[in-house]
Parts: structure tokens; sequence; C-alpha cells
């Protein structure tokens, strides 16, 4: 498995596509409490036309956990450090959840490295400290199987853990087997970005997903981070919180769409 040394730490990352062609890159971030994986249903499509690269955000996945608490600050420039590291340029982003409010920061600082973003199922301002103080707590305490049981029925609406429940617990293994220090770490690292402020000075092409059925970050969230930035384009679809996962062929349209959209 590939790492790379970044800001101190290793993550781990992996690449799709022709990676010393000639495409375009598309970096890809994962929500809270999954890993590089939730993104299988875009690869195949992306890697025809992009190089894709795709990591596990620090605390996640095959990724060192150090102990935190992180910020906003360290995800985004982990991101950086890794283009950097590959010796990438300028990208596509694509982020969401917590990778959306990544991409949010990305985009409103470092503009210079980036074509076009996507900002999915998120908001420049995610939950609040009654939401995120007692679900650290709860990770490093109580452990991610129990914390499990809380989260992740509102990933998803309830006829799709129904239809896919071969999916779903395969989505739930990734969750419990989540570093719990880094979970919890990274819930202090939404719980202390407020990029409201700075939204509006995004200049890039933006486009806002969100999903009808979200709770963790609502459409309203959604259309409101969407009305900040000039000129972004909103997109919802029927879906909950991981929105790539439930309406996958729609939500990988939607992005190759605007990707590929003349400029």
């Amino acid at each position: 498995m590939p790492y790379a040394a970044v800001n101190g730490i290793e993550l781990h990352y992996r690449i799709d596509g022709d990676r010393h062609g000639h495409a375009p890159w598309i970096v890809l971030s994962n929500s809270l409490g999954s890993d590089m994986s939730m993104w299988t249903p875009q690869v195949a499509a992306l890697s025809k036309q992009f190089r894709v690269l795709r990591y596990d955000t620090r605390g996640h996945g095959h990724s060192e956990a150090p102990k935190g608490p992180y910020t906003i600050e360290q995800l985004s420039g982990d991101v950086l450090g890794l283009m950097d590291t590959l010796k990438i340029a300028t990208a596509n982003f694509c982020g969401l959840s917590m990778g959306g409010l990544t991409g949010v920061a990305l985009a409103a600082r470092h503009a210079n490295r980036f074509e076009r973003v996507m900002l999915c199922n998120t908001a420049a301002r995610i939950g609040s400290p009654e939401v995120w103080v007692p679900r650290a707590e709860r990770a490093r305490k109580e452990g991610m199987l129990t914390l499990s049981e809380a989260v992740l029925p509102r990933w998803f609406t309830g006829e799709f853990i129904a239809r896919q429940p071969l999916m779903f617990s395969v989505i739930r293994d990734v969750f419990v087997h989540t570093d719990k220090e880094g979970y919890a770490s990274n819930c202090e690292a939404i719980d202390a970005a407020d990029l409201r402020p700075e939204a509006p000075g995004i200049k890039l092409p933006a486009l806002v997903i969100s999903g009808t059925h979200d709770l963790a970050a609502t459409p309203a969230q959604g259309k409101e981070l969407a009305a900040a930035i000039p000129g972004a384009r909103y997109v919802e679809l029927d879906a909950s919180h991981i929105s790539n996962i439930e309406q996958a062929e729609t939500f990988t349209k939607t992005i190759l769409d605007f990707l590929t959209e003349q400029q």
C-alpha cells in the first residue's frame, strides 16, 4: 500500500487512472468515520477521464492517527502536502461531509491549487459543540462499535439499508474499525471550524450536492453554502448523508457533467 510522509504523519493513498498520463487530477476526500473505499462507486467512471487520487484522512483507514485534537488547517494542509509529494500542481477536488468541509477551506484559502470543487453533504459550519463534544467523548469512552448504532442509521434512508444490507455491513465494518482517537480528534476539528465568513471569497467553479433526507448536513445548509459561493451550482439528490453511495449513478453523472462541461 502506498504511503506518503506528510506533515509529520504517514498518509495512505491510492491512484487510479494513468498516473503518468496527461489527464487532469481529481482528489477525493472521505467523510468522518469512513475511508477511501467510500468512493468505490465513482472510481471506474472517473478514472476513464481523470487521474484519481484518493486518501484516508488522518485518523482514518490506514493513515496514521496522531494524538489530537486536529484542526481544519491540518486536514487541508494534508491534502496540499500530499499533492506536493506527488508533484500535482493543480487538481479538482471532491469531498463529502468532513471531506467537503476540507474542500471549503482549500477553495477559500488555496484557490491557485484547484480547478473545480465539489462540496457534498456538507456545510461551512457543520453541527455545534452540543453535537461534537459528546460525540468525541463517546467515541473515546465507549468505542466505535457502540457509536455505530447511533450514527450509521443516519447515513442512509431506511429503504436503502433494507435494499442493500451487504453494502451497509461493509460500511459499518469500516466505521467500527476506525481509530477511536482519530475519530474523536476529527470531531474536534469539525467542531472548531466555522468557515461561513470565508465561503463568499471562493472564486472557483463550485458544485454543492445535498441529500433531501440528510439530517447531518441538511439541504438548507447546502443551499446556504451554495448561495454564499458566487456562481455555485446546487443539486439535491434523493438520499441521506452518504449520497455518493445511496444514489451512486446519479451522483457520478452529476459530478462528471460538472467536471467536463465547457468553461
